[in-house]
């Protein structure tokens, strides 16, 4: 296997919808356009922005190879999301990414029968792993999500000698002691993408190598600036970015995250529809208000 570790700005996409509800990958190309307009170079496609898990196995498979479809001949990197309850599907969207030569592919843990520890967890993701040989693999963390939640520091030291292709976690986790032990990890061996957007700053300076995040597709400008602002040693100016998107996400989660997140998208253009239940839509008052009060935040 040869891989380039993943790092910078990593779009966790939308999954795209017409008003029925249907998938409509015809908005694939406008989403890949908008990402690259502003300088994002890799998607992290069909996870927890994804819907993933109100998607069929076999529309997280048309999604994935429109994505590479659009990608091809351009900059863009594709990883794809192949986590599922069933190990098997999983396997099933492993070897379609393989097949296409994803950047990488990446997995959550089950979350309804749970990996009681990280022995088991392991155990999964050998499976998922072994089913995309020359890919290289990150376990997602995001146990807000999936209500697992065990040491990842642990889960690395058992998983680097099972899994060859291991390259690291997308850690979606806001325990910072945690994720510096996972840095230190096989001296410093794995790949740590941060999961949340709005303690960038912080895993920045915890080492983070890159990050991936919702808000990256419709406000990639304010992490840009604060990683700028970072690099220069301007701490105040990030510091300053860094409250930008907190302020932008309290925005969103007022009228429901996934909904106003995608409306916001419709307004740059960008036609990703609403979102499939159990997420719910904005009513037309929602969807006013949320505008009012984008203006009011200066987007």
């Amino acid at each position: 296997m040869t891989t380039t570790s993943l790092s910078g700005l990593i779009a966790a996409t939308h999954t795209p919808f017409h008003a029925d509800g249907s998938l409509n990958l015809a908005a694939v190309e406008r989403q890949a356009e908008h990402l690259l307009k502003h300088d994002i170079t890799c998607a992290f496609i069909v996870g927890t922005t994804g819907e993933s898990s109100s998607l069929t196995v076999d529309e997280r498979l048309k999604l994935a190879a429109r994505w590479f479809e659009v990608a091809r001949g351009t900059d863009m990197r594709i990883v794809v999301h192949v986590g599922a309850n069933c190990l098997a599907d999983s396997q099933v969207l492993a070897r379609q990414a393989e097949h296409f030569s994803a950047a990488a592919i990446a997995a959550l843990a089950p979350s309804y029968f749970k990996p009681a520890n990280t022995g088991l967890l392991v155990d999964c993701c050998e499976q998922i792993a072994a089913s995309a040989p020359n890919t290289p693999f990150y376990f997602y963390d995001i146990p807000s999500m999936t209500n697992v939640s065990l040491s990842m520091p642990e889960f690395l030291e058992k998983a680097g000698s099972r899994i060859p292709t291991l390259e690291g976690l997308k850690f979606t986790n806001n325990d910072l002691m945690a994720y510096q032990e996972c840095m230190a990890v096989a001296d410093g061996r794995y790949t740590l993408l941060w999961g949340i957007d709005e303690m960038l700053l912080a895993a920045t300076v915890c080492g983070a190598p890159g990050a991936v995040g919702s808000t990256y597709n419709f406000a990639a400008a304010i992490y840009q600036n604060l990683l700028a602002a970072w690099n220069a040693g301007d701490l105040d100016a990030a510091r300053a970015e860094q409250l930008k998107s907190i302020r932008l996400v309290r925005i969103l989660c007022r009228h429901g995250y996934m909904a106003s997140a995608k409306a916001l998208m419709e307004l740059l253009g960008v036609p990703v529809g609403p979102p499939r239940l159990p997420n719910g839509r904005l009513t037309t008052a929602q969807l006013q208000e949320l505008h009012g009060e984008l203006r009011e935040f200066g987007y």
